[in-house]
């Protein structure tokens, strides 16, 4: 007869696990649970010493994800006009890869932007998220701004919000407006949902506006702000909290 190993106990007292992931000092988490503020696995939690395992429960503050898994990451990237995105070229071109040499993450990109456009993307070692944010089930808003030729009309802003049809089936926008109108160009911002193929160029194409410049400004809750081109960051916090929640997670 040979002795097992025992088990290891992967659960930890609610408030050590809400500090970690950043809600506030051990005291400050007593005091939400206290107050009713905080759920598990979609009941409220009543009183004081409870023990949660962070890798699988389900936990709200105020009725927003947190995150409790500890080695889950997303970072932001504001990818760069020229760079490509997948994590390693064959053809040694400049990739998103070479933007997070530092990371000890296997992490990979939600989504893909194509080499001439610029902005927002997420990369992530949480599978589940990365579907939930990439999948157009699930109703994640993106954000592009796109400088395109010509005037655009009040009459094409209609048409892209009631349908155009593309050789891989039909497309409307969630939501279009015009930024600026020069003579020749306009800066238009437009809000879709999907995420196929180069679709805000082929969209555009369609209606004889040809992109020029685009760049993606926004997933979900997520602004591209004040993060610089080129520049990794990671996500932590009200941000990371808020991308959760709006995911269903």
């Amino acid at each position: 007869m040979t002795d097992q190993e025992p088990e290891l106990d992967t659960e930890l007292r609610l408030q050590k696990v809400l500090a970690k992931a950043g809600i506030g000092s051990r005291r400050r988490c007593e005091q939400l649970i206290e107050e009713g503020r905080v759920s598990v696995n979609g009941q409220v939690v009543e009183e004081q010493g409870l023990r949660i395992d962070p890798m699988t429960a389900v936990v709200h503050v105020d009725g927003k994800r947190i995150p409790t898994a500890p080695n889950n990451v997303v970072l932001v990237l504001n990818k760069p006009r020229g760079v490509i995105t997948t994590m390693d070229d064959e053809q040694g071109r400049r990739c998103i890869g070479d933007l997070i040499l530092d990371r000890p993450e296997r992490l990979f990109y939600i989504g893909r932007l194509d080499a001439d456009t610029e902005g927002l993307l997420l990369l992530t070692n949480d599978g589940e998220l990365a579907n939930r944010v990439g999948h157009p089930s699930h109703g994640v808003d993106k954000t592009y701004v796109a400088t395109v030729g010509g005037t655009v009309t009040q009459q094409t802003l209609r048409l892209l919000k009631s349908g155009v049809e593309l050789e891989d089936g039909p497309m409307k926008v969630d939501a279009v407006r015009i930024i600026q109108q020069a003579k020749d160009r306009a800066m238009i911002e437009i809000v879709i949902h999907e995420g196929r193929n180069r679709i805000i160029r082929r969209l555009m194409d369609q209606v004889g506006h040809p992109v020029i410049d685009l760049v993606r400004t926004r997933i979900g809750p997520l602004h591209l702000g004040n993060l610089k081109s080129g520049q990794v960051q990671e996500l932590v916090g009200s941000d990371l909290h808020a991308l959760y929640t709006a995911v269903g997670l």
